[in-house]
């Protein structure tokens, strides 16, 4: 198949698979937010931080390496194999180990068990992380949606169960093993790939030495993109740690949908085409400014329509969520950008400046949240605001360079999308507070405000020849 072919299909199938996984995982979270209370969401994130960073070490960054190497052998896939198989079993034992410590850190001794049963999860996934590193080189997403489908259905009917038999907080831990043991099942039968036990330590030294950098940046991404639930869970109740994780996940609902397919889909072709920087500018500069066409206004119109939301979809309960939700959207719409820009760097081959920019991010992000915290829960919120602008500066001046694509361009280039959505948004709010007088079914709301959206944001897109759509069209005859 070609370049092209593989493109259009990857991004057609990953799309639908995305759409899909996350659309089920979504109606599950609505059921079991409905019948599950904040503070026992808020246990779960408290130890989020620890189960990712596991994932990260038990990678070290050696998938990507696999992407970006031109026809790895089956000696490639099986060394990392077995290294990712001998390294979930380590670093379970260590957080089986650490975990009455971690528990002991947020005051709350019900957690030693819940981190002990989820942790499990590290080893289960390491029997299918191969087989879903070769699904992604091969942009075959068909058959990661014929994986992800079930397994959101089944995982998400164990944990609806558990949740309706009183299970409490144990109904998440469920669905998160049930959903990795039954993903794990299919990617062996569907990916038609088994190791073959043997392990060459040159071919681990060449993966290695690009992924470890990847990893030490995925360690410190990881520990400062859940360092708000770690702070909120360590100095405030559960419930604040329950409400703020599920406005940041609402927020990072659209933007995983979108960015995450074209990120899947543009790494392996960025990778195929990283000595044309001609055409990888051009095709990142559509690309960019189709994803934030789309992101800006869902987020700021959700943010504007924020308490008729929630308050439909989860229940009064969680409206102390709402005011969270409505500062986050802001740091959520510069997500796609951050990361499109750190792929430049990866298939460029220079993890060690990707690694540099983290560190560099990552002490922006100690002095902003110390600043912060001195204003509460709420300083915090502001702050990962300000926090996502800066990154936008610092993570744009490497691969700006080899693209010649600077901060000043790509902002200047996205801009304009922006304020019109800001004008809709503003428009929105402006006929939901009228109408709000009148109308009081929150669905009604919804409905009212979204249809206002998209009459008014499509045609005023036209008008102001924001012809992002089509121009996804001329990506085709680039690629």
């Amino acid at each position: 198949m070609s370049l092209k072919k593989q493109a259009l299909s990857g991004a057609f199938w990953g799309f639908l698979e995305q759409f899909s996984s996350y659309g089920i995982s979504f109606a599950v979270s609505i059921i079991l937010a409905r019948l599950l209370l904040p503070e026992e969401f808020g246990l779960i994130a408290m130890i989020t931080v620890f189960v990712a960073l596991g994932a990260r070490l038990m990678n070290a960054g050696l998938g990507s390496s696999l992407i970006r190497t031109k026809n790895p052998t089956q000696e490639d896939y099986s060394t990392v194999f077995l290294f990712n198989l001998g390294g979930s079993i380590v670093i379970y034992i260590i957080i089986f180990i650490l975990a009455p410590y971690i528990a002991n850190f947020y005051y709350q001794d019900i957690l030693t068990n819940i981190i002990r049963w989820y942790a499990i999860i590290y080893i289960i996934n390491a029997f299918s992380m191969i087989q879903l590193t070769r699904l992604t080189k091969l942009m075959d997403f068909k058959t990661q949606m014929i994986v992800a489908i079930p397994s959101s259905i089944i995982s998400g009917s164990i944990g609806v169960y558990m949740a309706y038999s009183g299970y409490g907080v144990w109904s998440l831990v469920g669905q998160a093993l049930s959903q990795s043991a039954v993903s794990t099942m299919q990617l062996w039968y569907w990916s038609k790939w088994t190791p073959s036990w043997v392990f060459s330590k040159e071919k681990f030294k060449y993966h290695f030495k690009f992924g470890y950098k990847l990893t030490l940046s995925g360690i410190l991404d990881t520990i400062f993109t859940n360092i708000y639930a770690v702070i909120i869970g360590k100095f405030f109740p559960a419930a604040q740690v329950g409400f703020y994780r599920r406005a940041d996940s609402l927020k990072q609902l659209p933007i995983t949908i979108i960015s995450s397919v074209i990120a899947k889909v543009t790494y392996p072709l960025f990778a195929q085409i990283k000595d044309d920087n001609l055409r990888l500018k051009s095709i990142y500069k559509k690309i960019m400014q189709l994803i934030i066409f789309i992101v800006a206004p869902t987020l700021i119109v959700l943010g504007v329509l924020a308490e008729p939301l929630f308050r439909f979809l989860f229940t009064e309960k969680w409206l102390p969520a709402v005011p969270y939700f409505q500062i986050l959207i802001f740091s959520g719409i510069l997500y796609p950008i951050h990361a499109f820009n750190l792929n430049i760097l990866q298939v460029k081959g220079r993890s060690d400046l990707f690694l540099k920019l983290e560190v560099i991010k990552k002490v922006i992000t100690v002095i902003v949240l110390i600043i912060a915290f001195q204003f509460g829960i709420y300083g915090l919120l502001f702050g990962s605001v300000l926090i996502s602008l800066l990154a936008f500066f610092v993570n744009t001046h490497y691969s700006g360079k080899f693209i010649n694509y600077t901060a000043w361009e790509q902002a200047k280039d996205i801009l304009p999308i922006l304020a019109l959505a800001l004008v809709v948004g503003a428009l929105v709010y402006i006929i939901d507070y009228k109408s709000a007088i009148f109308v009081k079914y929150d669905f009604i709301r919804l409905l009212i405000g979204g249809f206002i959206a998209f009459v008014f944001y499509i045609p005023l897109a036209y008008l102001f020849k924001m012809n992002y759509l089509l121009e996804l069209i001329k990506i085709k005859s680039l690629i």
